[in-house]
């Protein structure tokens, strides 16, 4: 979908949430087309927001599809003082308590917006684990979606020396393959196919950096 029918359809998606604040979508939206994003854009956005759909059960979706707006609205490379989740969490706060929103609600937002830096849900948090599946569903994407992401997010980090770079992906991959990655009912059907990519993607990882699993001969 081209870039202009990102934004048309997301415009869309804004309205029916904040019908009578349209510059307020306009302006998330031109944060996420800055340039120096190459995954963390407006599609991305678009992406979880359509997952948030795809998976909603019994969730609060209102709240959590505000909370997918503003999950990537900062996003600095390096991160400042504070995490880019940190930040936009209080950007969400700041935004939407101008609107009249509820401070449980401003709240709950915020919450939701800082649980995707770890994506670790707590045993009751049904929308949290929505949010969090939304966001990692390109996980379980087709081999060639896959790898166009894990791309994009290498060129993110262009400035970043390589092996640096296969470190850290190497530690969040793992940390990740040590858990259960989807939570939702029907985001639990793509476990495996995210466990495929992830697995391909530490050996390829191991490879290349030179890391020996215990137990193998390698």
């Amino acid at each position: 979908m081209p870039i202009d029918d990102h934004r048309a359809e997301l415009m869309t998606r804004w309205n029916a949430i904040l019908p009578r604040q349209p510059e307020l979508g306009e302006s998330l939206i031109a944060r996420y087309d800055e340039s120096h994003r190459q995954y963390h854009t407006s599609k991305h956005l678009l992406d979880v927001l359509t997952m948030i759909d795809e998976l909603a059960d019994d969730h609060d979706v209102f709240l959590v599809r505000l909370a997918a707006w503003y999950h990537d609205a900062v996003y600095a490379i390096p991160a400042g003082q504070i995490s880019n989740e940190e930040a936009s969490a209080r950007l969400a706060l700041r935004e939407l308590s101008l609107l009249g929103l509820e401070q449980e609600d401003l709240n709950q937002v915020a919450r939701l917006v800082r649980l995707t830096e770890t994506h670790l849900p707590g045993p009751r948090d049904p929308e949290g684990e929505l949010l969090c599946d939304a966001d990692l569903s390109i996980l379980a994407s087709n081999p060639a979606r896959y790898a166009d992401y894990v791309a994009a997010v290498r060129a993110e980090y262009a400035k970043l020396p390589e092996e640096r770079f296969l470190a850290g992906r190497y530690a969040v991959l793992s940390e990740l393959a040590d858990r259960e990655i989807f939570r939702t009912s029907k985001g639990r059907q793509l476990n495996d196919a995210a466990r495929a990519n992830i697995d391909g993607e530490l050996t390829e990882l191991r490879d290349r950096l030179g890391i020996t699993v215990e137990g193998s001969d390698v």
